[in-house]
């Protein structure tokens, strides 16, 4: 029996954790929609686990009587069964409407190794037995649910079962006898059988797969100070097509968590059921997560020239930033420069059709690296305004398509779509990555990659007002977010007025 507790979990805990402001039926931060195609995969994949777990069930032994020829009725026992061979030929998993899922497996086929024992008043036979089932189909409808701390919940609402065929071969003391009447004895052994298969699944799920869910956790780690809360914020939602698992999503600080006065914005999914699986992330998961890391000072960063790649054009000195700032270079010859950057408040991402935007209002102080070691401040560049165009098409888990490297014909058939604040990842035919997996070291990946590699062209400078046109790459930040163009709005401020005049326009 535990050896059937840990096969059963096998094919349904993927469904349920891939399948809270505080209570449930606040909107969700995530969504995972796993259609019938999905299930379909899941379903041939976790029958193969559930072959290889039965092979290590010991079956319940169970007794009763029977008439033996010329001696009247005598009592029988099986015990020490096992199953020695098993081939599960045809699954089927399918969400119902309202409920959850339909699990049924038919023409399958296990053979079944005892011992056996009669007994009549002073009469004792025993020996070992062999047992071939043949034509086994079972269903079992599940009905899905969430509980208040989020974790799910699960309950065998019907369960039906059936044998088309048992034989018996017995051996040992007059196994010869018995298997002449092997027909009352294959009678018996199949409604035994027949029975005990809903028997075991319901005290399965019941005594097992249900508890086992509610140690399951609903936060993991992050990095050192980041959690995430995955809890589910209300119970899986399944039509004739798919099943929605919705997950709160929210990041928070491990030692203080503090109450997120953020919305998460309703997430409409289109109805698409082309793929196996769709994955839904709104502005809230990232928003929270700019809070705990600006929170943290995460979002801070200093750069120097010796973090600049060897083969830049552009470098952290006097003399590179001659072009922008001709006083800049005659004030401090060939000396290094030093950028600190700070955000004064966390950044809050806005994810619409096409794009995402945030306004940062990141504060970015250049220094003059003085020979006797002293930082020399020269000017401060302030960015009101971040804009990013979604420009890339989430082709994979791993990898992202750029549209312009895609024919027309192509376009037409990535049915990819950006629901109002929020994004959908149609994934490939394969199980999306644990979503732990993800690091929110990003944002601040993001900023180190920025302020290290940028090559600008300059197309027009004024005494007063500059525009810098540029594009930066950032396909080695993040290897998901392989072709972004981001759109920076800042202006420029001094220390000094007497030194540099240099408000300007960036568009990167």
């Amino acid at each position: 029996m535990g050896a059937l507790a840990g096969a059963l979990p096998s094919i349904l805990l993927a469904l349920l954790l891939t399948s809270t402001p505080e209570a449930l039926g606040a909107n969700p931060g995530l969504v995972a929609r796993i259609t019938d195609k999905g299930l379909e995969y899941a379903a041939q994949e976790g029958l193969l686990a559930l072959q290889s777990e039965l092979l290590r069930i010991t079956l319940p032994d169970f007794t009763g009587d029977v008439r033996i020829p010329h001696a009247g009725r005598g009592s029988y026992e099986f015990r020490s069964l096992n199953i020695h061979s098993c081939e599960l030929r045809h699954s089927a998993l399918r969400p119902v409407p309202s409920q959850g899922l339909s699990l049924s497996i038919s023409d399958s086929f296990i053979r079944v190794q005892g011992r056996w024992k009669v007994r009549k008043s002073f009469l004792k036979l025993q020996g070992s037995f062999d047992v071939s089932v043949k034509g086994i189909s079972i269903s079992v409808n599940l009905l899905l649910g969430s509980e208040s701390s989020g974790r799910p919940t699960v309950t065998a609402s019907s369960c039906s079962s059936d044998i088309d065929d048992v034989e018996v071969d017995m051996s040992g003391d007059l196994g010869w006898l018995l298997n002449l009447f092997h027909n009352q004895i294959e009678s018996k052994f199949q409604k035994v059988l027949k029975s005990r298969i809903c028997e075991m699944i319901q005290k399965s799920v019941s005594s097992d797969l249900q508890p086992y869910l509610q140690t399951l956790p609903v936060t993991t780690d992050i990095d050192s100070f980041a959690d995430i809360d995955y809890s589910l914020v209300e119970a899986p939602w399944a039509t004739a097509q798919m099943l929605e698992v919705m997950f709160k999503g929210e990041i928070f600080h491990r030692n203080h968590r503090s109450p997120v006065t953020l919305l998460a914005p309703v997430i409409n999914l289109p109805e698409e059921h082309n793929k196996m699986v769709y994955f839904a992330v709104s502005d809230y998961v990232f928003n929270t997560a700019s809070l705990v890391y600006h929170e943290e000072g995460y979002l801070n960063f200093s750069i120097i020239d010796d973090m600049i790649p060897p083969d830049s054009n552009i470098r952290l000195t006097t003399k590179s930033f001659r072009p922008f700032v001709p006083r800049l270079a005659r004030l401090y010859p060939n000396m290094n420069l030093e950028l600190q950057g700070s955000v004064p408040s966390a950044p809050l991402l806005n994810f619409s059709p096409g794009n995402l935007s945030v306004n940062p209002y990141m504060e970015i102080d250049a220094f003059v690296l003085l020979p006797s070691s002293s930082k020399e401040p020269v000017f401060r560049l302030t960015v009101v305004r971040f804009r990013a165009f979604a420009n890339a098409v989430p082709f994979s888990p791993h990898a992202f398509l750029p549209t312009h490297h895609l024919d027309n014909s192509s376009r037409s058939q990535l049915k990819y779509y950006f629901p109002e604040r929020a994004f959908l990842l149609a994934l490939t035919p394969n199980l999306p990555m644990p979503f732990a997996t993800f690091s929110c070291n990003t944002l601040s990946s993001f900023f180190s990659a920025f302020t290290t590699k940028v090559l600008c062209s300059c197309l027009h400078v004024y005494l007063f007002n500059a525009c810098i046109s540029h594009y930066v790459s950032l396909g080695y930040c993040e290897e998901k977010c392989r072709q972004i163009f981001v759109y920076l709005l800042c202006s420029l401020s001094v220390f000094d007025p007497g030194r540099l005049h240099f408000p300007c326009f960036f568009a990167l």
